[in-house]
């Protein structure tokens, strides 16, 4: 048996890892400085210390598609973002389909792990892999799909730890497939009947989890109407045994900002207009309009000229102790307060300050700011760097936003 992991990133790597650990194990990235960095020991996604790296003594690196012909076993573990329309953007799946369709021989399995909408492996993947490697579905090569259960930054819930789903294109490679995975996954595995029904599985988690944190956003926009600290509110609430606890925030990430629309997409292809989905989609989107505005309006509420202040904004990464900036909509509370007019200094420890320019333009600050200089500060992302600050330093006639609700009630101004 010998694997190729398409895709090292969050999901890839713990994959090719694990992996590594049993089995001949190739781990394939287009990006040439990515490998090289995982050649020396080094992630800087901090999903895999070096000392796990080592321990994968049958894993290898390359760019080289040749370096990956002779497996057998092919997952792929590519991105699946939203395009500027808010639609799937398939071009990671389908170029990795290709790359893996000109190396397919007879009998081998090409495993999906990438978020998708139901019926996107066989409806799109299969065709690409056929049309390149010139062999037939389920006669000359076969398809698994096992949803990947990664959460960035989280060292408690890790890919072992996991129960992880798996399907196949037969029954026969279904079992194949779980298997494979049950070699290396402690937490079990459950076998679908279908890889539309897994598909379907991974969709709906991060949609539900979308669905809930809207509904307490909304509470959120209402009970600031209301004049009603929010927090409160679900403390109370959560005293009932059976009170899910959801906190309101910013939604954002690769998976539970992303995924409900992949899920929407299918649905109204196939003439349903979702409801619930979208809305929930809508209000969590605008939270970071909600944010700045308030802050705007606290800022005059002190007397502050809101043009040409500075606000002070604490992280940019989606979540807290996570590197990870993809989709985080802190951005849409720095564009706002941008738009104000409003000077905007970001600070972030965990980011990397060339990522950062690249992908949103901003330059981090370098060194720990001194809150005495803003006319405003917004804590964005619960990093443990940041619990640690002196905010006792912030002058009482600062407006201070606490997002995450980690500070005291005494020092802020408002929380979400």
């Amino acid at each position: 048996m010998r694997l190729a992991i398409i895709g090292l990133g969050y999901v890839g790597l713990p994959l090719a890892v694990e992996f590594g650990k049993k089995y001949d194990t190739i781990g394939f990235d287009i990006n040439a400085t990515r490998i090289e960095e995982l050649k020396q020991g080094i992630d800087r996604t901090l999903e895999v210390s070096p000392k796990e790296l080592k321990e994968a003594k049958n894993l290898s690196f390359t760019t080289s598609i040749e370096d990956i012909r002779g497996a057998n076993i092919y997952i792929v573990t590519v991105p699946t973002p939203i395009d500027e329309h808010k639609n799937p953007d398939l071009t990671p799946l389908i170029m990795a389909s290709r790359t893996v369709g000109r190396v397919l021989k007879k009998g081998d399995i090409v495993i999906y792990e990438s978020t998708v909408f139901p019926g996107c492996t066989e409806e799109v993947c299969v065709p690409e892999l056929e049309r390149e490697s010139g062999l037939i579905f389920n006669e000359d090569f076969f398809c698994g799909y096992s949803p990947e259960r990664i959460n960035p930054g989280d060292k408690k819930h890790r890919l072992p730890n996991i129960k992880k789903v798996t399907s196949g294109s037969t029954p026969e490679i279904a079992k194949e497939v779980d298997e494979l995975y049950k070699s290396i996954i402690t937490a079990g595995t459950h076998l679908a009947p279908s890889i539309k029904v897994a598909e379907a599985a991974k969709v709906i988690e991060n949609a539900q989890r979308d669905i809930n944190i809207a509904f307490v956003n909304e509470l959120a926009l209402i009970f600031d109407k209301l004049n009603i600290d929010t927090l409160d509110v679900l403390e109370a609430a959560g005293t009932k045994w059976n009170f899910l606890p959801f906190r309101p925030g910013l939604v954002g990430g690769h998976c539970i900002g992303v995924d409900p629309y992949y899920l929407a997409y299918k649905a109204k292809e196939v003439g349903y207009h979702p409801q619930i989905i979208l809305a929930g989609r809508r209000t969590n989107d605008e939270m970071g309009i909600f944010v700045a505005n308030k802050v705007v309006k606290l800022l005059i509420h002190k007397g502050h000229k809101v043009k040409g202040s500075k606000a002070l904004i604490l992280g940019i990464t989606f979540k807290e102790n996570c590197p990870d900036i993809r989709n985080s909509r802190v951005i849409d509370v720095i564009r706002e307060l941008q738009d104000f007019g409003i000077d905007v200094d970001v600070y972030d420890p965990w980011a990397d300050k060339e990522e950062v320019k690249r992908e949103y333009g901003l330059e981090l600050l370098q060194q720990e700011p001194s809150f005495t200089d803003y006319d405003s500060i917004v804590l964005a992302v619960a990093h443990e760097q940041f619990k640690k600050l002196d905010f006792g330093q912030i002058p009482t006639k600062s407006v201070v936003f606490d997002i995450k609700g980690i500070l005291p009630k005494s020092l802020v101004d408002k929380r979400l």
